[in-house]
Formats: C-alpha cells, sequence, structure tokens
C-alpha cells in the first residue's frame, strides 16, 4: 500500500479516533456535554477537510474490504455533513430536556462511521461490519429520552426489526459465497448478471428483503412512521438521511458492475418496489396530521424515486441517485432543523397544528420550512424540483415509461399534503387549535444556523444546479470505469 493509499483512509481513521476522543472527554472532563459536543464537532469537520486530500490520490482499494473511490468519498461528504447538521440541531434539543450525558454525540460518530464504512464496502465483510456499526447506535439514539415510553418501545422494535433483516442479509450472503466462493461484492455481481445459478437468485433476493428493512421501502416499511415518530428529532434527522443514503449508495454500488438491467429478474422486482413504495407513502401522508409521521411516509415516498433512477442504471442512473440523494439531505435537514428548534421541554414539535401562525412569529423560519416542503414536493426553484428532473431524465433514458408516469402521477398527490402544512404556517394563529405553541419558543442560534444553511443550500442548488450535476456525472463515470475495470 502506497502512502496515497493510507492518505484515502485519512477519513476513516479520524472519524474512528475522534469517536474515541469523545469517550477520553466524557470520562475526564469536567463540562462533559460541552467537551462531547466540542470533540465530536472538531471530528467530524477534520474528516470532511481530509476528503480533499484523500480525493487526489483516488482510487485506491485497501485489501480486498474497501474500495476508496470518489463514489465512496462524495458518499462519505454526504453523511458526515449530514452529521454535523444533526449535531447543530441537538446541542440545545438536548440540554432544554436536560439530557446533556453527552453519549448522543459519541453514538453519533459511530454511526457516521458506519455509513463511511458501508459507501466504501467492496466485500459482504466489509458491508455487514460497517452495517453493524450503523445499526448498532441507532437503537440508543431511538431511546435516548429515557423518560419517553415510545422512545423506549421503537428502540425495542427497531432492535428486533434490525436483528431480522442481518439475519436476511447474512443468510444470503452465505448463499452467495456458497455459489461463488468469495465475499467480494464485485464477484457476487458478476454471479448476478446473465444466467445465474438458483442459489444465487435465492441469496441476492434474500439479500433485498434485508436491504429492504434498511431503506425501508414498501413493503418493508411498517417500521417508519412509529420509529420517526418517537425518536428524537435530531436522532430522526440522521436516520432519514445519512443512515438511508449509506445504503442506497451501498446498492448503487453492489449493481455497478452489471446494471440492474443485467440482474435478471432483480430489475422487475426492484421496479415493482419503487412503484409500491412511491403510492404507500404518497397516499398514507394524505391525511396524517403529525409531521415527523409525514415525513416519515414521505421518504418512503422519496426512496421509490431513487430507485426509478436506480433500476435506469448507468452513468445517467448513478448520477441521478447521488444529485437526489444531495437535493433530499438537504431538504429532510431543513425540516428536522425547523422540528428541533421549535420544541420545548413540555412538547415535541411533531403536530401540524403546532406550526399553525408559525409565519407570524418567526417569519424567516416559516420561509424555511417552506422552502423545504416544497423541495420536498419538488416545485420550481428548489433543489428538490433538479433531483425530480435528473430522475425523470434516467428513466425517460432508460425507457421506464410506466415508472415515469407513476412517478409524476405521485409528485402531483405529494403536492397536497405539502401545501397543507405550508399553509398552516401562513394561516391566522387566531385560528389554531389547542395544539398549537403561544407564546412561540426563540429558536436556538445552532438550531437556527442549521436550517438556514440547509434553507440557502436549496435555493441554491435549485437555482443553479449545473456545477454540482457537472461533477456528480464525472463521479459517476468514476464508479463506471473501476466496475468495469473490476469485470
Amino acid at each position: 500500500m502506497s502512502a496515497s493509499g493510507y492518505l484515502g483512509l485519512l477519513p476513516l481513521a479520524i472519524l474512528a479516533g475522534s469517536a474515541i476522543l469523545v469517550l477520553f472527554g466524557l470520562a475526564f472532563a469536567r463540562q462533559r456535554y460541552e467537551t462531547a459536543f466540542a470533540l465530536s464537532m472538531a471530528g467530524l469537520v477534520a474528516a470532511l477537510a481530509s476528503l480533499f486530500f484523500a480525493w487526489t490520490g483516488a482510487p485506491q482499494r485497501f485489501t480486498a474490504l474497501l474500495v476508496l473511490d470518489h463514489f465512496a468519498y462524495l458518499s462519505m461528504a454526504l453523511s458526515i455533513g449530514a452529521t454535523i447538521v444533526v449535531e447543530f440541531m441537538s446541542f440545545a434539543y438536548f440540554r432544554a430536556r436536560r439530557e446533556e450525558n453527552g453519549e448522543f454525540y459519541f453514538l453519533l460518530q459511530l454511526a457516521c462511521l458506519g455509513c463511511a464504512v458501508l459507501a466504501s464496502s467492496s466485500s459482504f465483510a466489509s458491508f455487514f461490519l460497517g452495517l453493524e456499526l450503523l445499526s448498532t447506535p441507532l437503537f440508543t439514539l431511538i431511546g435516548y429520552r429515557r423518560e419517553r415510553e415510545a422512545g423506549l418501545r421503537s428502540a425495542f422494535m427497531y432492535l428486533i426489526l434490525a436483528g431480522v433483516s442481518s439475519a436476511f442479509l447474512l443468510f444470503g450472503m452465505a448463499l452467495v459465497y456458497l455459489e461463488t466462493g468469495s465475499l467480494d461484492i464485485t464477484t457476487a455481481a458478476r454471479a448476478a448478471s446473465g444466467s445465474a445459478s438458483f442459489t444465487v437468485l435465492a441469496g441476492l433476493a434474500l439479500m433485498t428483503v434485508g436491504i429492504g428493512f434498511k431503506l425501508a421501502v414498501a413493503p418493508f416499511h411498517v417500521w417508519t412512521p412509529d420509529i420517526y415518530d418517537a425518536a428524537p428529532a435530531p436522532a430522526t434527522a440522521f436516520i432519514a438521511t445519512a443512515s438511508k443514503g449509506a445504503m442506497a449508495i451501498l446498492l448503487v454500488r453492489f449493481f455497478a458492475p452489471a446494471g440492474i438491467a443485467g440482474a435478471g429478474p432483480f430489475a422487475w422486482i426492484f421496479a415493482a418496489i419503487a412503484g409500491i413504495s412511491m403510492f404507500t407513502g404518497n397516499i398514507l401522508a394524505l391525511r396524517e396530521g403529525n409531521l415527523k409521521r409525514l415525513l416519515a411516509y414521505s421518504s418512503i415516498a422519496h426512496l421509490g424515486y431513487i430507485l426509478v433512477a436506480f433500476v435506469a442504471s448507468g452513468n445517467q442512473g448513478s448520477a441521478a441517485v447521488s444529485f437526489y440523494l444531495v437535493a433530499y439531505f438537504v431538504s429532510n435537514l431543513a425540516a428536522f432543523a425547523a422540528v428541533a428548534g421549535l420544541s420545548t421541554n413540555e412538547a415535541e414539535a411533531d403536530s401540524i397544528e403546532h406550526y399553525r401562525g408559525l409565519a407570524k412569529g418567526h417569519p424567516w423560519a416559516a420561509a424555511a420550512l417552506t422552502a423545504s416542503l416544497l423541495s420536498l414536493a419538488g416545485l420550481p426553484l428548489t433543489a428538490g424540483f433538479m433531483g425530480k428532473f435528473v430522475i425523470f431524465e434516467a428513466g425517460a433514458g432508460a425507457f421506464l415509461w410506466v415508472l415515469v408516469v407513476i412517478l409524476a402521477v405521485n409528485s402531483t398527490i405529494s403536492i397536497f399534503y405539502y401545501l397543507r402544512v405550508v399553509s398552516a404556517l401562513y394561516r391566522p394563529a387566531s385560528e389554531a387549535g389547542t395544539g398549537s405553541m403561544s407564546p412561540r419558543p426563540a429558536m436556538p442560534a445552532l438550531a437556527a444556523i442549521a436550517l438556514a444553511a440547509m434553507a440557502i443550500a436549496i435555493i441554491v442548488i435549485g437555482a443553479m444546479p449545473g456545477s454540482l450535476m457537472a461533477f456528480i456525472r464525472e463521479v459517476a463515470r468514476d464508479i463506471a470505469s473501476n466496475a468495469a475495470a473490476a469485470l
């Protein structure tokens, strides 16, 4: 391994080392909460900065476990950036609830490391290691507020479902290994293309079930609304963005060598999952009155949109998945930053009723939340609009006309429930029900910074997407060339 190869490992090393430093800070510092936050934030910023140095040496392969290419670094940047925003929105959130133990930041750091390992996995061994690094801290993050019975119940439910999905994954990996004699993801992808044996197809089918649980796509979505609702808002934000994004990136990497179209019946399976997810998520969200649960149902639909580009495959499909993830991240993080910033120790700002009349007390926060919701709806001049545009482009380019029509229909359906929340923001406070917050609490500074930064990103990406799109397409060509070389 050359010096540039070890430099490529620097982001992972910094994430792991800073997690250990956070533990030492929790053990010995007098101001445990502030120390854990500062050390974790410093580690995340250092890891993000190290990506610039690691980028020049890519692509590198570290043994048979990791491939450190530009696609992996892009995913790491998304996960680390999302984690930084989550920490900004969490600082005052937990302080107001006197949850100042600081372990939240250690757990978040470990989960971020799991996302980074997933993004760079080239073997089933590193895939499963990254998945457990991500999943294990999530159990505690979901039930972090120990006084909330719903959170503890949801954490236990997630523990069971994660164990079941991991069992499906392991059994599927074992079957693929039985047939191929290798844990290498590229070898498994090659075995899936063309005329695959029954053992390989059965193994990949079991793995698809496990991945479906992790992505929370229909029909594996049943856990999503309860966990989104019961978990603390910052933890929910991480689950909705970095956790699912890492799995989506891994899915693209897995099928990149042969393309999903070359994986036999799996093209039809993923197309069916995409269509079912879009209709399930949007229809269930239509009558939802809880904003966190609404965003949970919305996420099911958005993963369905992403699967349209995934089924399209090729350079255009990979680029569309990556660009849509960027738009999805900034839009969801803005929404959850508003939820976390407007919550109080007495009440979580989860009901849509809480947001009635918000524009009068916090006009800039209402404007930022509006930008987030309009972006999720895919309206023009937002990041979400450009994200859906490239999804449409990828689907049409692959002649997936049925999925493109389903995507258009569901995008129209989603506008209704997003605009229902937007209308509540600007409705006079005198019309507010008993669930509305009066007087409005002041939004903490760090949460306000996170909300403002994500709202600006939504508008900038939506108005000037050219540079970002060109960059992502270059990265997509990089993963395609690496996959071709592997085959």
